[in-house]
């Protein structure tokens, strides 16, 4: 017998068959956008949680609350394939104040990147061809030919990260002999991945010298032995170290790697190539003055203080890099399309620095002007005030975030919001819970008993739906 679809279930033999429910007219669009395979999961996954509901009332259906109809099987169902075919990740609208946002992506792309990714990746491309001689060509040609002009070095080579560009440093130069590296610089770099360790899987023996406050140059020369094979330095871009400190500078470091016949390798880790940006956080080396100094071999990310994708960055000495092309790593190591062609863009945009100050996002936001900051700020504020959701402003930090320029403040007027006094009253772990939810999903974060939204983070073009996602709440 075909149940009505208005016929209320009470008991777990009363449920329809598998078959009976695939034939509901409102599962037709869904076999068509889903497929049969998946629909007849999503079926049997509603089925399953109705059966197990009603078993737990089964032994007193008539007093039992739980019930169920062929309408409800089939919205569950549909429910079901919505949840599986949304997209896990999404956009988001990062009203947090950190730029770089290991969470959310880190750096966004520049339009020109996004639209040299997404040319790349929907069809093909001269990403092995050389077209001049009709023949294969080179993966990463086109950006370490940039690279180069950017940095005047002699070599480049491009990785998937910074990691893997320090694996495959240390794999080529310095397998089965020693590293000299401060014990003061034996970072981790997040994850939980450590310096000691990579070095570890690298095949280099770490030689570690001084002390976690102090290294001196006498230090790095003690260490010096037949089985060195390179002198390390990593950049702390990830904490400080105030107080009885000392370090040995890199022009130093480099003098005594030379003398003693050595390549100096420098982890950089977020890779400045801005001096503005650099002027403007005082913290992070420049890439450019990292190559003066004279390290040898110089590694950074991609996707940090240069605000393109995720990527591993080698530059230096020809004669080293050109071995490090050779090894069977690099093929495990190696970026995809879509990356280079993005990798590509922002590096152009790097050759005119009022362009990349301002289409680069990391760049322009870094480097917002504050005036024009308080007034997009104001004007938040008002509309929130005119819907009659309490807000102000107050004078807070944004950050550069991911591990860079750990100490940098970038004073920011932010947005605060008291929830408790909306129309829709809720607390600020309560509301920050609800704009995490639905579209477009916003991520803020709470102080002084409100929510803080700062505005240098979101787009100008999202302060509109962020505007109507927040009265959609509390209004």
């Amino acid at each position: 017998m075909i149940m009505s679809k208005s016929m209320k279930i009470k008991t777990p033999r009363e449920l329809p068959p598998v078959n009976e429910v695939m034939c509901e007219e409102k599962l037709v669009t869904a076999l068509q956008i889903h497929g049969h395979a998946m629909v007849l999961r999503a079926v049997r996954n509603a089925l399953s949680e109705a059966r197990e509901a009603l078993l737990i009332t089964s032994d007193d259906p008539a007093t039992s609350t739980i019930s169920y109809s062929m309408d409800d099987l089939v919205n569950k169902t549909l429910d079901q394939l919505e949840l599986w075919s949304t997209p896990l990740i999404r956009h988001v609208i990062n009203a947090t104040g950190a730029i770089l946002h290991s969470n959310l992506g880190r750096a966004p792309l520049a339009p020109s990147a996004a639209e040299a990714a997404y040319n790349a990746g929907r069809a093909y491309s001269t990403l092995e061809y050389n077209l001049e001689e009709g023949t294969r060509g080179e993966r990463t040609a086109a950006v370490e030919i940039l690279l180069k002009r950017l940095t005047s070095v002699e070599s480049a080579l491009v990785v998937n990260n910074n990691a893997a560009a320090v694996l495959l440093i240390l794999a080529t130069i310095a397998r089965g002999r020693e590293v000299v590296v401060s014990r003061g610089e034996l970072v981790e770099i997040g994850g939980s991945f450590r310096i000691p360790e990579i070095m570890e899987e690298s095949g280099a023996t770490l030689r570690e010298v001084g002390t976690t406050n102090k290294t001196h140059p006498e230090d790095y020369i003690r260490a010096i032995g037949d089985e060195t094979a390179a002198i390390l330095k990593v950049n702390r871009s990830n904490f400080r170290m105030e107080g009885f400190t000392e370090e040995v500078d890199l022009d130093k470091l480099a003098t005594i790697a030379h003398q003693y016949g050595l390549p100096l390798i420098y982890d950089l880790g977020s890779g400045c190539l801005s001096r503005t940006l650099y002027n403007r956080i005082c913290e992070e080396p420049l890439v450019l003055d990292a190559s003066a100094s004279g390290a040898d071999i110089i590694c950074f990310s991609g996707d940090k203080l240069l605000g393109g994708p995720q990527a591993g960055i080698i530059i230096g000495r020809r004669r080293y890099i050109e071995v490090m092309r050779r090894h069977p790593l690099l093929r495990a190591f190696r970026c995809d399309k879509m990356t280079l062609a993005a990798l590509e863009a922002t590096l152009l945009l790097y050759f005119n620095p009022q362009r990349a100050h301002k289409e680069i996002p990391l760049l322009a936001m870094a480097l917002a002007d504050e005036d024009m900051l308080e007034n997009r700020s104001i004007s938040f504020v008002n509309a929130l005030n005119e819907a009659d959701v309490p807000a102000s402003l107050l004078n807070e930090s944004s950050i550069i975030g991911c591990g860079s320029a750990p100490g940098c403040k970038l004073v920011t007027p932010v947005v605060a919001i008291d929830p408790t006094c909306a129309p829709e009253r809720f607390t600020p772990d309560e509301l920050l819970s609800q704009l995490r939810k639905e579209r477009p999903v916003v991520i803020a974060r709470a102080g002084h008993e409100r929510v803080l939204l700062d505005l240098r983070t979101v787009f100008p073009e999202e302060e509109d739906a962020l505007l109507q996602r927040l009265l959609s709440i509390l209004v």
